[in-house]
């Protein structure tokens, strides 16, 4: 764990340079808008430790799978994003010596990331080899309002000398994953062309044939007036950049405005990315740096008008809400079906950017109360789009008749998992999609999204644990063997208790959403049992026969459903006496210590209380809850949120805070010393549910929403903002009760405290327990 970043309500802060948190702070600072991101990688030359990251969101590269032994049904490739061309670079000569902070004495360094705003501030003092002193401070953003460009403004001042800069924005497309199987480098060059005041490089990927088009345009001043200066364009391989030279005295700044676009061949034609490119740098270089700001604020503030949790009293809390939103928000903005929430998002290369079950199971929720309904449809649409691929993927694995594996991990619907035990077993993720369609269908009302796509996708899930169980004569009843659980730490075990639990819950939904689109709509369920060849007596009747009969692990002693048949065999000692020196035991065990060890990654049969607590009474959540969590590592980012939750159900504040704490800092404090690969941002949307879900406690019932609020000891209040079916009320958890403000002009009907309330549009009310 980490301690360097300073407490702030709206900003995260580092001061002081410390090259050896360099790569955690470029996850932490990155930036990014829905269609674009990067880490926070120095403008200027750095020498040392770096990863270098600059993306474009559905840009993606098969990158051939590394294995020893192939096996049936392996995924040929790993699918990756892109680290594509950096457009931040500017390099920086004084008097012919290289800025470098690797190689500069560093004073004064700090660097802010103003969340309220949407911009990243950098500022230093740093002293050459050769002694000379310059101040810089560096603004960029990621622009919400164009959200294929972004913009810097780059200041820079001689303190002790007069002398010639040189400085020399570029862009440069000649770059590579960290992560590449073969050290291969993923794109070609299509065109480039250096100018006085910018240029372009278009690249193509290999094999995948995406073209991306990156350009520049920038402009200098001396003092804040136009800058006489030398300016030649260069270009090279993947690379264009202009040298500009220009004389600045001691005590002048020399400001740099640059502004740079990304377009993709995914949004316009090939053929014309490299104009359309010059028009776009036109289009915001006219605005200038200081409307662009004063847009991405505006743009900002509309963001956090609906998603802001606000946290009085508790301000180290306070700021790790804000930054799990913003990352949230910077990395998915539901404009495009056609992409998805990778676990880095935009911050590192990690997990390759792809689709993991990460959405349907913890983004949903976050995206459900906090944006248009579109915006999570588009969620749905993209597994409905990829349905044919599941299909195809089960068939692969031998499965037939329409029956869909969705993938551990893809880009288009293929999977593209690279370890055999995860690619094969971990097949639980097919019930996250089910559960995410009932979840948005609730939520939402929405149900004609069942008649017109969901049912499908369902029916085709369903068909899948149909045909993965078999019957067990020494059991006489349905079993689940050779399965991965939530619990990453065990593998090909027999009959987790989750994926069971899963595998019926979805058959038992599949039959139930018949009769509702028979209700809603018989013609479209007619077409659709005959697009997908379904018989609805042969299949409907085994799908019942197996809900009836499924083997559920279960011990009696304990009165604990158990994570899987041989759990107990285990030895079973707690996490708490384990040497701190053993964790975190991913990075200090064997792979075999770790499979023989009763220790859980994360949520397992937790996960699955977690989803169906309506099912189960407050004793067995509590029995099963104490009995896994002592015996769980949380060494997945996945894993405190669930456990806040359920501890918040429970009423043990303690816990709930302490997990509350862990899953909202793990990336600012670093907690299981992996931020440098990029921050969990999946997972940020856990932290949300932390709050509204466990402290709020909101839940859907009775076809409302319900709130079992209670106010952790260390906040004097919290409050946040949920959309729901047209309306937006406004939550604030105080000392003195629950008070519930209806934004909207309709009224909503509640449950707060298990007793149904009113509140009437433009009103308010104040309840208590």
């Amino acid at each position: 764990m980490k301690d360097y970043i300073k407490i702030d309500e709206w900003k995260i802060i580092e001061e002081g340079f410390d090259p050896h948190v360099h790569k955690v702070s470029e996850s932490i600072f990155s930036l990014g808008n829905g269609r674009m991101g990067q880490r926070a990688n120095f403008e200027e030359a750095y020498s040392g430790e770096s990863l270098l990251g600059n993306y474009v969101a559905g840009v993606y590269y098969p990158d051939k799978t590394r294995v020893g032994w192939w096996k049936n049904g392996y995924p040929e490739y790993f699918a990756k994003v892109l680290n594509a061309a950096n457009w931040v670079g500017i390099d920086v000569q004084l008097d012919g010596e290289q800025l470098d902070l690797a190689k500069c004495e560093v004073s004064e360094f700090r660097r802010e990331l103003n969340m309220k705003d949407g911009y990243l501030k950098r500022n230093f003092t740093a002293k050459t080899a050769s002694g000379k002193i310059v101040e810089v401070e560096a603004i960029r953003f990621c622009s919400m309002a164009d959200d294929e460009t972004g913009a810097i403004k780059y200041s820079i001042k001689p303190i002790n000398f007069s002398g010639e800069l040189t400085i020399t924005p570029s862009i440069d497309g000649d770059v590579k994953n960290q992560d590449s199987n073969y050290d291969e480098k993923f794109w070609d060059e299509v065109s480039k062309e250096a100018k006085q005041d910018g240029g372009y490089v278009q690249m193509r990927t290999k094999k995948t044939g995406f073209e991306v088009a990156t350009g520049m345009k920038f402009n200098l001043t001396l003092d804040g007036n136009a800058a006489e200066i030398i300016a030649e364009p260069i270009d090279k391989e993947k690379y264009v950049g202009t040298v500009v030279k220009l004389k600045a005295g001691e005590g002048q700044t020399v400001t740099l405005y640059k502004y740079a676009a990304n377009l993709s061949s995914q949004n316009h034609p090939s053929d014309q990315l490299a104009e359309l490119t010059y028009a776009v740098l036109d289009k915001i270089s006219a605005k200038g740096f200081d409307t662009m700001m004063a847009e991405q604020a505006e743009a900002w503030a509309k963001k956090w008008e609906l998603n802001d949790i606000i946290i009085d009293g508790d301000v180290s809390a306070q700021q790790a809400i804000r930054f799990n939103i913003f990352q949230l928000n910077q990395t998915y903005t539901g404009e495009d079906d056609r992409l998805n929430i990778g676990p880095k998002g935009f911050t590192g290369e990690k997990y390759g950017g792809s689709t993991y079950w990460d959405t349907e199971a913890y983004c949903v929720p976050f995206y459900l109360s906090t944006a248009e309904q579109r915006v999570t449809r588009n969620l749905l649409l993209y597994r409905y789009k990829q349905l044919g691929k599941a299909i195809e993927n089960a068939a692969l694995l031998g499965f037939k008749n329409g029956a869909a594996l969705y993938p551990m991990v893809t880009m288009d619907g293929t999977e593209c998992h690279n370890e055999w035990e995860i690619t094969f077993e971990e097949i639980h993720r097919n019930g996250a999609i089910a559960f995410a369609i009932y979840n948005y269908v609730r939520y939402t009302g929405d149900e004609a999204y069942l008649a017109d796509y969901g049912l499908e996708v369902l029916l085709a899930i369903a068909r899948f644990w149909s045909q993965r169980v078999n019957w067990s004569e020494d059991k006489q009843q349905y079993v689940m063997l050779g399965v991965t659980g939530p619990n990453e730490y065990e593998n090909n075990i027999n009959n987790n208790w989750y994926t069971s639990t899963l595998a019926v819950w979805c058959m038992e939904y599949a039959l139930e959403v018949i009769e509702k689109v028979k209700s809603i709509d018989n013609a479209k369920y007619e077409a659709l049992v005959a697009k997908i060849n379904f018989d609805i007596i042969t299949e409907g009747e085994r799908f019942k026969h197996i809900i009836a009969n499924m083997y559920l692990p279960y011990d009696e002693k304990q009165q604990i459903f158990l994570q899987q048949d041989g759990y107990l065999d285990k030895e079973q000692i707690l996490v708490k006496d384990l040497p701190a020196t053993d964790r975190p035991i991913n990075q200090k065990w064997s792979w075999d210590r770790i499979l023989r060890s009763c220790y859980i990654k994360q949520a397992d049969v937790l996960q699955g209380i977690y989803f169906f607590e309506d099912q189960y009474d407050i004793d067995t959540i509590k029995r099963n809850f104490d009995y896994y969590e002592p015996r769980t590592v949380h060494e997945s980012s996945l894993s405190p949120c669930v456990h806040s939750i359920l501890a918040a159900k429970l009423g043990d504040e303690k816990r709930a805070y302490e997990f509350y704490l862990r899953t909202s800092r793990l990336d600012l404090d670093d907690y299981n010393n992996d931020t440098e690969d990029g921050c969990h941002i999946t997972s940020m949307a856990g932290t949300w549910m932390s709050v509204v879900e466990g402290f709020g406690g909101m839940r859907m019932r009775e076809d409302k929403l319900s709130f079992q609020p209670f106010l952790p000891e260390k906040w004097a209040s919290f409050s946040f903002h949920i959309g729901f079916r047209g309306i937006t009320i406004k939550v604030t958890v105080s000392k003195d009760g629950v008070k519930v403000q209806n934004l909207s002009d309709q009224n909503i009907d509640l449950l707060v405290y298990g007793k149904e309330q009113t509140v009437a549009g433009g009103a308010e009310g104040i309840f208590a327990n």
